[in-house]
């Protein structure tokens, strides 16, 4: 991995979550923003804000990336 690539991975982990989420969004529309769909968009928002809010509440928990990975692995039989 590139050193610049490391250290802003490093910085981007000491965000907190909603922080997180909300650059992984920007990242994510910026690479394919031809193809934004405001009903879909809309969708993940709303998505997005309440898993924010459950996680104050304790109704949503956070996950490494690696467990995220291996369970979408799991559920999908890899």
């Amino acid at each position: 991995m590139h050193a610049n690539l490391a250290m802003l991975e490093s910085e981007v982990l000491k965000l907190a979550p909603s922080e997180r989420s909300h650059l992984l969004q920007r990242l994510i529309a910026s690479l394919d923003p031809v193809d934004d769909d405001p009903e879909i968009d809309a969708a993940w928002e709303l998505e997005a804000d309440r898993r924010e809010a459950g996680m104050p509440a304790g109704t949503v928990v956070a996950v490494s990336s690696d467990e995220a990975m291996q369970r979408l692995r799991s559920r999908l039989g890899r």
